[in-house]
């Protein structure tokens, strides 16, 4: 079944470095684009393609290919439990860590895609936002964490939406060991100097960065 030894540890290597390439931790974003930011290295961008995805496909596919080279027979069989592995492992591997061995923010689970923040004017001023934000603290300790919004352009001139809630921020949260919450918070934003600002709407999948001491993570 084996031909080449060394083709299958040179596959093994490559399969688990596109393995943490793709690791969702302990950004939204992936792990690779993490290390790459650390060294100033352009990474995705709304508009252009992603160097670290680039990258992990390249390692991926190579990856495969000497496991294949590496077998006399079974490859088939053995590249398409690869693939099923590297597809489910790292977003696994990240929710088996937070609910096992992590701990402070690193414990803390945000449902980015249940999130929502809604924008309405009180009157020609003041403009009201309320968001929504559903945390569970996987850790069995109480954690208090602060929280900031930022925004994803898809263009240079986009008005700002969810960067408003700022306006108080960090807002302060703290979770009980094993609570799982929707935290609501909201603020009044002075719009009376804004050249150009959102009358009302609405945000589904709210960026957030939480904080605490030097620990951040951008969610």
């Amino acid at each position: 079944m084996l031909k080449n030894k060394k083709f299958l540890i040179l596959a093994l290597i490559l399969l688990i470095v596109s393995l943490i390439l793709n690791f969702p931790f302990p950004h939204e974003y992936r792990y690779g684009e993490s290390l790459m930011s650390v060294f100033n290295i352009p990474i995705t961008t709304v508009n252009g393609p992603s160097l670290v995805g680039i990258a992990s496909f390249s390692v991926f596919i190579a990856g495969l290919f000497f496991l294949a080279k590496s077998l006399t027979k079974y490859q088939g069989r053995l590249v398409l439990l690869a693939i099923l592995i590297s597809t489910i492992a790292p977003t696994y591997f990240a929710e088996l860590f937070q609910r096992t061995i992590a701990t402070g923010i690193y414990a803390i689970s945000y449902n980015h895609d249940e999130s929502n923040c809604r924008f309405e004017m009180t009157n020609k001023t003041i403009l009201h936002g309320e968001c929504e934000l559903p945390f569970e603290n996987y850790s069995k300790d109480d954690d208090q964490f602060s929280i900031e919004f930022y925004e994803e352009y898809a263009f240079e001139n986009d008005v700002p939406i969810l960067s408003l809630m700022n306006n108080n921020a960090p807002y302060k949260v703290k979770l009980r060991g094993k609570e799982s919450r929707r935290v609501k918070i909201e603020t009044n934003i002075n719009v009376s100097k804004m050249p150009h600002h959102i009358d009302s709407g609405e945000a589904n999948g709210v960026n957030i960065i939480i904080k605490s001491g030097k620990n951040h993570r951008k969610l």
